[in-house]
C-alpha cells in the first residue's frame, strides 16, 4: 500500500501536478461494452428567428406591416386585458401576461390547438412559444374559461433578438394584438 502511494506521489510530482487528485493524471479511460456512443447535445446554429414573408417570398415591408397593424383590433375588443410583455430569462424569453375579460372573444388565446406567435414590427421576425418534449408548450390554456383569470405565454427570443422598447404584434389564430411594447 505504501509502495503504491509513493509511486503515485512520485508520478504526480514528476508530471507537475500539485494540490489536485494525483492518481487521475495518467489513468486510462474506462470502456463500457455494449453501450452506445455518447450523443452530442443538439445545438441550434441559427439564432435569428424566421422572417414573415409575403406570397412572393420577399420580406414583408414596413409600410405594408404598418397598414396591417393600424387596422388590428384593440385588446379590449378581443376580450383580453394586456398586463405586460416583459423580457425574461436574461432576455432569451418574452413573458406575456394577460387577463381574460370576455371568455368567448378570447377563445383563440385560450385554445391549445391555436399556436400563438409574436412578430417583431421592425424586422418582421416571428417568435414562437417553445414546446420542450417533457414539459410541453410554455403557455397556459384552459378548458374551463372564466372572466377575470390571468394567463401567461412565454415566447422564445433566441439571440436576444427583441430588446426592451421594441414593438411587437401578438398573433393567435385570426386575432392580432398590435403595438405591444416590450419592457
Amino acid at each position: 500500500m505504501l509502495r503504491t502511494l509513493s509511486r503515485v506521489l512520485i508520478v504526480g510530482s514528476l508530471a507537475g501536478v500539485s494540490g489536485g487528485v494525483v492518481g487521475c493524471v495518467a489513468a486510462p479511460k474506462a470502456e463500457v461494452r455494449g453501450a452506445a456512443a455518447p450523443q452530442e447535445p443538439v445545438r441550434h446554429t441559427d439564432p435569428t428567428p424566421e422572417l414573415v414573408t409575403d406570397n412572393e417570398g420577399s420580406p414583408a415591408t414596413a409600410v405594408r406591416a404598418a397598414r396591417e397593424y393600424a387596422s388590428a383590433p384593440s385588446a379590449h375588443e378581443l376580450g383580453v386585458e394586456v398586463l405586460g410583455l416583459n423580457l425574461s430569462a436574461a432576455g432569451y424569453m418574452l413573458d406575456f401576461r394577460y387577463r381574460v375579460s370576455d371568455p368567448e372573444k378570447a377563445a383563440p388565446f385560450l385554445d391549445r390547438r391555436v399556436k400563438p406567435y409574436l412578430i417583431d414590427q421592425a424586422s418582421g421576425a416571428k417568435l414562437r412559444v417553445p414546446n420542450p418534449p417533457k414539459v410541453g408548450p410554455l403557455r397556459q390554456h384552459s378548458l374551463k374559461r372564466s372572466a377575470g383569470r390571468t394567463y401567461f405565454a412565454l415566447f422564445a427570443n433566441p439571440g436576444r433578438f427583441v430588446k426592451a422598447g421594441d414593438k411587437v404584434t401578438l398573433v393567435a389564430g385570426d386575432c392580432r394584438l398590435a403595438n405591444l411594447v416590450v419592457k
